[in-house]
């Protein structure tokens, strides 16, 4: 983060403190990298096949598995769970504010960890996988609300982006993890990689003491004075310091500014300028889960298997390697070249190697040695491409686009969509791509699928994505109320303080008053008149 550091010119304070107040909290990624990636190495470990297999044996090495109906439902359970996890986020993180909300998920995360971990059969497995997968919908959806609303907006992209940077480096903790406890012929095989999960909930849980909580909750909940001691803390300035007060000032005016406009509900993120934003967020998580990810993370070692590649764990190893190196170009990119050709730079990259990969595949087999290093490289360098770009990204953008007043609801919302469609994924996967009776037996035919969503993706961020690089949150609600077309987003510069609006609004009451009061006056004066003048008449 070395090279982003330098705030620009005029800057007051310091931004240090935010920055790794941001970095910290982006580690509760790590759980969900971890948790998500730590089951595709389970589900290939020969003795937990054994011990959890209820008497189907694999068609390809004939040894005692579970069936992909049953594989289908330990993958999808988690995404179940996060889908309810994210939505119940909102609510927490309005009501007992974004720090206590990430401890309370972390209690419920440690929850599925234990019952996963004394778990010796399938029914209490699932029911571990969906309550870790609650804790970590809440956390998905909580981190980068926090991160949004305390980081200074000329690096606000790179500190959100650093959670898809944590879960990443949790995949490849969990892919190190399992491979080397694969050839344990005991419990510990599969236990040891899940109660490892206990100390990145520990961290996460007595770190939420010391940070503060979000100067915006603060505002929303009435509490100005704290509201400043945070900003305070996190911009490393004096209380009364003019910036601080300013730019406290600002917040403060927007949402008092969105309040005259009436309370938000739900139903509210559906309508007009707001609906179009929630559409712009879900759209985007729905199209990162489509762009075939986690179809490499969740069953990467078991297709790889299938397909006849051999050291099928080092290949996820390897994958995850790259998945977190490429994520570090990427929050560089972010600020330097702005979401818009950031995510049109990943897709039209991640679209090429997905048909290359379907083709090869597809046309030649992947029982040739060539097309299996091929279909390994082109997935590396798919890999390369989305992690520098919509796995950031994705998260970045939905962390900036909504106001204040439905920030939280909105975030659950998108969140909970790319959690839903997650959960789809990763149901139908093995129907997909396994061999036998009611499977569709793609294989890398799969990636033609993928290849497609990816082409999709271009359309999508040219028409939806507006560009925020640079912009607070209050100034991008000016952003999306001044320009109706994405593709006019670049180059817009902010005319409108909220604080002007605010002392303007303040003003015309003040002269409405004033008129009223001079009207009030003429009236009186009028009356004043009359009698007098009946009182002469009658005399």
């Amino acid at each position: 983060m070395g090279f982003m550091l330098k705030a620009p010119a005029g800057t007051p304070g310091s931004a240090v403190p935010a920055i790794m107040i941001g970095l910290f909290v982006a580690f509760g990624g790590v759980l969900y990298g971890y948790d998500t990636g730590t089951i595709s190495g389970i589900m290939s470990m020969n003795h937990w096949r054994e011990l959890f297999s209820t008497g189907y044996k694999n068609a390809d090495d004939h040894l005692p598995d579970i069936t992909s109906s049953q594989k289908s439902l330990i993958v999808s359970i988690l995404s179940a769970g996060t889908f309810f996890g994210a939505l119940t986020a909102a609510p927490s993180a309005d009501l007992l504010g974004r720090v206590y909300g990430l401890v309370v998920s972390n209690v419920v995360f440690c929850v599925g960890v234990i019952l996963q971990t004394v778990a010796t059969d399938i029914p209490l497995f699932v029911a571990g996988r969906f309550f870790a997968g609650y804790g970590v919908g809440m956390i998905s959806a909580i981190i980068p609300l926090y991160q949004s609303e305390t980081s200074p907006k000329w690096i606000r992209g790179a500190v959100v982006g650093c959670y898809q940077f944590a879960i990443t480096v949790g995949l490849l903790i969990a892919a190190i993890v399992d491979n080397a406890t694969k050839d344990r012929n005991d419990t510990g095989s599969y236990r040891i990689p899940i109660a490892v999960q206990f100390a990145w909930a520990i961290i996460m849980f007595v770190g939420c003491i010391f940070i503060p909580e979000t100067p915006r909750w603060y505002i929303k909940k009435g509490r100005p004075e704290q509201a400043a001691k945070s900003l305070a803390k996190l911009r490393k300035l004096d209380i009364e310091h003019p910036a601080l007060v300013e730019e406290l000032s600002e917040i403060t005016a927007n949402h008092e500014y969105e309040l005259s406009l009436g309370k938000a509900t739900y139903l509210d993120c559906f309508k007009g300028n707001l609906g179009k934003r929630l559409a712009t967020g879900c759209l985007l998580q729905a199209l990162q889960q489509l762009t075939g990810i986690n179809f490499i993370f969740y069953y990467g070692t078991s297709f790889f298997k299938n397909t006849g590649i051999s050291n099928a764990f080092v290949i996820t190893m390897i994958t995850s390697c790259i998945n977190v190196v490429s994520t570090i170009p990427g929050l560089w990119l972010v600020e330097k070249w702005g979401r818009r050709k950031l995510l049109l730079f990943g897709a039209i990259g991640m679209a090429v190697c997905q048909f290359i990969v379907a083709i090869a595949g597809t046309v030649v087999g992947t029982d040739n040695l060539p097309v299996q290093r091929l279909l390994i490289a082109f997935v590396c360098i798919y890999i390369f491409f989305f992690a520098c770009s919509w796995g950031p990204v994705a998260w970045v953008v939905t962390g900036e686009i909504f106001p204040l007043k439905v920030r939280a609801k909105s975030l659950s919302l998108t969140t909970a969509t790319n959690w839903l469609l997650n959960f789809a994924i990763g149901y139908a996967t093995p129907y997909m791509v396994d061999s036998g009776p009611g499977n569709a037996d793609m294989g890398a035919k799969v990636f033609f699928v993928w290849g497609g969503c990816c082409f999709i993706c271009i359309f999508f961020v040219w028409a939806m994505i507006y560009e925020t690089k640079g912009l607070s949150l209050e100034q991008v609600d000016e952003l999306y109320g001044k320009i109706s077309k994405a593709w006019q987003s670049p180059g817009f510069v902010p005319s409108v303080s909220f604080q002007d609006v605010q002392d303007a609004a303040v003003d015309n009451r003040r002269m409405s008053l004033t008129d009223a009061e001079a009207q009030a006056t003429r009236k009186r004066s009028a009356q004043y008149n009359e009698t007098y003048n009946e009182k002469n008449s009658a005399v």
